[in-house]
C-alpha cells in the first residue's frame, strides 16, 4: 500500500502567499513593509521642523562665502627672522590666527574667516562692505603688544571702576581679582576698595600727568586683572596735551565697537594714550595709559600653568629677557609706591587692554606670575596674547584676491544654471528608462534638494558655513550620486520582476541587496569626502563639506522616503499590474514565465502485506 507525500508548504498557493511565507521564515520585518506610512511621516516631520527653524531664525538662504557675495580675499605667508626658523609651527601660528581674528572685529567685520593655510600661510577672507585697505594694513602688521602704567580708569557707562585699597598693614587687597606676584616670593594679598569720585580721580589724572617724565613700567608684584589700572606717571606731556588728552578720555565711549577699534590711533608707544578693555566681569573700562614702559619683545616667554602648590588654580606665568627684566624690576617699584588706582598697569595689545593688574612691591626676579579668577582658557588666551608680542614673525602679503557682488552674482548664476542643466538631464534620463518609476525618483530628488537648502541654510548662523563655488560643485555632483541610488534599487526591483515574480515581492526581495550595494557605494564617497575635508584647507574644503553633507542626506532619503514610497506604489493597479507606462512591464523587461511550485514525484508504489 502506497502513502501519498506529505504536501509542501506553500505548495498549490498563489505565488504571493509563498513569497509572504517565505520572507516571514527568514525572519524579515514585515512591519516595515506594511506601515511604510510611518517612514514616510518620520521624514515630512523633520522637514517640516527644520524648515520651521530656518524661518525662525530668520536666515532662509544659505549664507554665501567671498567668492559669490564679494569681498576680500588676503593671503599671509609668515616669515621669520634670521635664525628663527622655528618659529613657524602651529602654536604660534593659531596665535597669529587669533590675534588677527581681533583685529578684523575690531574693523566691525561681520563673517571674516581668518585661518591657516598649510604651515606658514594664513588666509583671511572679508565679506564686501568693508575697507579693503584698512583691512590689509590691520591684519598685515605685527602685533604690538606694550606694558603701560594705568593713570585713570572708569566703567565705559560713567561712574569711576572698583580700584584696589591700601589696608592697615600697607598690602593691596581686590577681592575676586587676579593678581600678579614675583614667583620666587608671592607675598600679594586681595582685597577691594571703594570707587574713587570724578573730581578726585580728575585730580589724580592731573597730578600723575605731571608727576614724573620718565616712562613708567608695567608692575610685577601683586597685579589684579579687571581691577581699574593706574599707572604712577607719564611722560614729556605739556599742558595743552594734558587737556587733550583728558578730552578724549571724557569722550571715549567703549561699549561702541567702531569706536573701540579707534581708540589710541595715533599715538607712540613714547606717548600717553586712551584705550579700552574689559574687566572681570566683562564690562567695558576706559583707561588713560602712560608711555609704554615694558615692550612685548622683552618677554622671553609666557606659559599658562595649573598651580597646584599654592592652591591659585590656573595662573600665567611671565618670564622676561635680561634688559626686560631691569625695566620691569624698575617699573613695578615705581608703581609700588602709589595709591589705587595709580598702582596698576595695563598689559596692552593692539590698543585694546587685555589685562589690567595692580602691584604692591617691586619685582626684581626676571619673573611674574598673575593669577586669581583664571580658568584653563582665559590664561591660556592671555599666555598666548603675552607670548605673540615676542614671537619672531613677521607677516609678508603673498596675495590679495578682490571679488566684487556683480562677479560673485555672475559666478553664483554660472553655478546655479549648471545645476539646474546636470538636474535636468538626470529627469529626462529617468523620464525615458524608468517612465512611471521615474515619479517616485523625482520626488525623492526633490525632497533630498529640500533638505540640503534647508540644512545649508540653518548651518550658516549656526557653525558658520559659507556656500562657495566649489560648495556649489559638490551639490552638483551629489544629484548623479543620489540618482546612482535610485537606479541602483530600481534595477534591482526590475531583476526580480524578470525572474517571474510579482511586483510586491520583488520590492521586498531587491531591497536588503540593493541597501547593502547603497551603503557602501555611499560610505566610499563620504570617506572620500572626510579625507578630503581634513587634508585640505579654504575654498576646496567647502566642496568636501557639501559632498559628505549630500551623501548622508542620500542615505535618510533612500530609506526613509524612497523605499517606502515604492512600497507604497507597488500596492496600486498601474504598478502592481505592470502597466506598459510604470516601468515595469514583465513583457518589456523579459521576464519568464510566472514561477510556478510542482508536487514533488511520486514515490513508487509500496505493497504491503497483509
Amino acid at each position: 500500500m502506497s502513502w501519498p507525500p506529505a504536501p509542501r508548504p506553500g505548495a498549490g498557493r498563489p505565488e504571493r502567499e509563498y513569497e509572504k511565507v517565505a520572507a516571514l521564515k527568514k525572519g524579515q520585518n514585515a512591519s516595515a513593509t506594511s506601515k511604510p506610512w510611518r517612514s514616510l511621516a518620520l521624514i515630512l516631520i523633520a522637514i517640516v521642523a527644520l524648515t520651521g527653524g530656518m524661518f525662525a531664525s530668520g536666515h532662509t538662504t544659505p549664507r554665501l562665502g567671498i567668492d559669490l557675495a564679494g569681498g576680500t580675499s588676503i593671503t599671509l605667508a609668515a616669515v621669520p627672522e634670521a635664525g628663527q626658523e622655528s618659529a613657524i609651527n602651529k602654536t604660534n601660528m593659531d596665535t597669529a590666527v587669533s590675534i588677527m581674528e581681533r583685529r578684523v572685529n575690531g574693523l566691525g567685520v561681520s563673517e571674516a574667516e581668518v585661518q591657516t593655510q598649510g604651515t606658514r600661510n594664513i588666509i583671511v577672507n572679508i565679506p564686501k562692505g568693508t575697507n579693503s585697505k584698512q583691512a590689509r594694513e590691520q591684519v598685515g602688521t605685527t602685533a604690538k603688544l606694550y606694558f603701560r602704567p594705568v593713570i585713570a580708569t572708569e566703567l565705559a557707562g560713567g561712574g569711576a571702576a572698583p580700584t584696589p585699597s591700601a589696608t592697615g598693614d600697607g598690602s593691596e587687597q581686590d577681592s575676586g581679582k587676579d593678581k600678579a606676584t614675583d614667583k620666587a616670593t608671592e607675598k600679594a594679598t586681595d582685597g577691594s576698595s571703594p570707587s574713587a569720585s570724578a573730581t578726585t580721580q580728575g585730580r589724580a589724572v592731573t597730578d600723575a600727568l605731571k608727576a614724573d617724565e620718565t616712562p613708567s613700567a608695567a608692575p610685577s608684584g601683586t597685579a589684579e586683572d579687571g581691577a581699574s589700572p593706574s599707572a604712577s606717571a607719564t611722560g614729556g606731556t605739556s599742558g595743552d596735551a594734558d587737556g587733550k588728552l583728558q578730552a578724549q578720555y571724557a569722550a571715549l565711549d567703549c561699549t561702541k565697537e567702531s569706536v573701540r577699534a579707534k581708540a589710541g590711533d595715533g599715538s607712540k608707544s613714547s606717548d600717553s594714550t586712551v584705550a579700552c578693555g574689559q574687566n572681570s566681569q566683562g564690562q567695558w573700562q576706559k583707561y588713560i595709559l602712560g608711555p609704554a614702559a615694558v615692550d612685548g619683545t622683552d618677554v622671553d616667554e609666557a606659559k599658562a600653568v595649573l598651580n597646584t602648590q599654592t592652591g591659585a588654580g590656573w595662573v600665567v606665568t611671565m618670564d622676561f629677557t635680561d634688559k626686560g627684566a631691569k625695566k620691569f624690576a624698575d617699573v613695578t617699584g615705581r608703581l609700588a609706591q602709589n595709591q589705587s588706582p595709580q598702582n596698576q598697569f595695563a598689559i596692552v595689545l593692539d590698543n585694546e587692554v587685555v589685562s589690567d593688574p595692580y602691584v604692591s612691591q617691586a619685582l626684581t626676579g626676571g619673573n611674574a606670575e598673575i593669577s586669581g579668577n583664571f580658568n584653563q582658557q582665559s590664561a591660556q588666551e592671555l599666555a598666548n596674547m603675552l607670548s605673540y608680542g615676542a614671537l619672531p614673525l613677521t607677516f609678508r602679503e603673498d596675495s590679495v584676491t578682490t571679488v566684487t557682488a556683480a562677479l560673485g552674482g555672475e559666478q553664483l548664476k554660472a553655478g546655479l544654471i549648471a545645476g539646474a542643466i546636470g538636474l535636468a538631464l538626470v529627469v529626462l534620463y529617468l523620464l525615458f528608462y524608468y517612465r512611471g518609476l521615474s515619479f517616485i525618483a523625482i520626488l525623492s530628488l526633490l525632497v533630498s534638494a529640500a533638505l540640503t537648502y534647508v540644512i545649508m541654510s540653518l548651518l550658516g548662523p549656526t557653525i558658520g558655513f559659507a556656500l562657495n563655488l566649489p560648495a556649489v560643485c559638490g551639490a552638483i555632483v551629489a544629484i548623479g550620486i543620489t540618482a546612482d541610488s535610485f537606479i541602483v534599487f530600481f534595477e534591482r526591483v526590475r531583476d526580480e520582476i524578470r525572474e517571474g515574480r510579482t511586483l510586491r515581492p520583488s520590492v521586498e526581495r531587491a531591497w536588503p541587496r540593493a541597501r547593502r550595494t547603497i551603503l557602501v557605494s555611499d560610505f566610499v564617497s563620504f570617506l572620500a569626502a572626510a579625507v578630503l575635508f581634513v587634508v585640505t584647507v579654504g575654498k576646496v574644503q567647502g566642496f568636501a563639506f557639501t559632498l559628505g553633507l549630500t551623501t548622508v542626506l542620500d542615505v535618510v532619503v533612500v530609506f526613509l522616503f524612497t523605499k517606502p514610497l515604492l512600497t507604497l506604489m507597488a500596492r496600486r493597479k498601474f504598478f502592481a499590474s505592470g502597466h506598459k507606462w510604470s516601468g515595469l512591464d514583465p513583457k518589456a523587461l523579459g521576464a519568464k514565465p510566472p514561477l510556478r511550485r510542482t508536487r514533488r514525484p511520486s514515490a513508487p508504489a509500496q505493497t504491503k502485506e497483509a
